[in-house]
Order: C-alpha cells, then structure tokens, then sequence
C-alpha cells in the first residue's frame, strides 16, 4: 500500500538513453507555450538526462524560469491540462517555486521546476549540467558516485541527494 501521490520509482540509474533529448523536447514545447505570459528564457532540460552519455535516473528534469512566483501560480494551472500533475516538495514555498510530475507523482517520466528567475538556486543547475557536459572526468565520477548511492538504497532520496551534494559543490567550485 502506498500514499496517494507518493514517488513510487526507485532510484535506479540506466544507461544513458539516445531518446532522452527528443522525450524534452517534446514537453518543453508544450510547457513553454502554457507558461509563456510569465516565462523568462528557454525551457532548460537539466539533470544528468541532459548530458550526453551520463547514466541517469530515467527522468527529464526540466526548469522554467518565471517572471514572479505568484504571477506563475494563476498560469501554470494549465499544465493540468496538459497532464502534469501538482508535486510540490518540502521547500517549495521557502524557495518560491512549483514542482511538477508528468504524467503522475507516483511513475513519473519527467519532472518540472518552475522558479522565479531572480531566485538564486537555477544557475547553479545549469552550471553543473554545462560542466558535466564538458568535462568527460567528471561526468565519469558522477555517474559512478550515482550508481554507489543508488545501489546502497533504491528508497532514499534524502541520502541519494545528500550524498550527491559535495560532489556537486566540488565541480562548481573547481
């Protein structure tokens, strides 16, 4: 038995999949055209599923950068429609943005993070994809840190994200 609305996937880390980039696109243009009164830039597609070659989690991480955070909250109603589901996490409300799952919380194939462009966390995930991206050691340390982590407890997102954490800092502050 399980809670409605819990995260049922477990954390498992594939090979890196070819399709990955079309399966984004192909919901970043339906998000952007839902969030474009109140979006700042590009639909970004973030996370490990964005560097080619890394094993990952197989879900797309996307972020939309938004002009205020309740601005957002009249618009992104519409994702709904469009069958993302509410998947609002702990710190949200602190940080001022909106979690989505498409096509539902419990199996999920991508993940949206909608934030107000003047919040302080996105650059830091568009930083750490483009390092990944061009920097194939690191990209190699990452995905063999993901697999220790993930082979310890498919069930923890707490001790996989925390245990992600320094190494993530480690390439931003190199």
């Amino acid at each position: 038995m399980h809670t409605p609305g819990a995260r049922l996937d477990e954390i498992v880390i594939v090979p890196y999949d070819p399709r990955w980039p079309k399966l984004f696109e192909a919901q970043r243009a339906r998000v952007a055209e839902v969030l474009a009164p109140v979006l700042v830039g590009a639909v970004e597609h973030i996370g490990s599923t964005a560097v080619p070659g890394l094993p990952a989690k197989p879900i797309i991480d996307m972020l939309a950068r938004v002009t205020d955070h309740a601005a957002a909250g009249a618009v992104v109603t519409g994702l709904a429609a469009l069958g993302w589901v509410a998947a609002p996490e702990p710190s949200d409300g602190a940080l001022r943005r909106w979690s989505y799952c498409f096509p539902d919380v419990a199996r999920r194939s991508h993940h949206l993070h909608v934030v107000e462009h003047v919040s302080d966390g996105w650059p830091t995930w568009l930083a750490f994809r483009d390092r990944l991206r061009a920097d194939p050691a690191a990209a190699s340390g990452y995905a063999a840190l993901k697999a220790e982590l993930a082979a310890r407890d498919r069930h923890d997102r707490v001790a996989y994200r925390a245990g992600k954490a320094p190494f993530i800092e480690g390439v931003l502050d190199s």
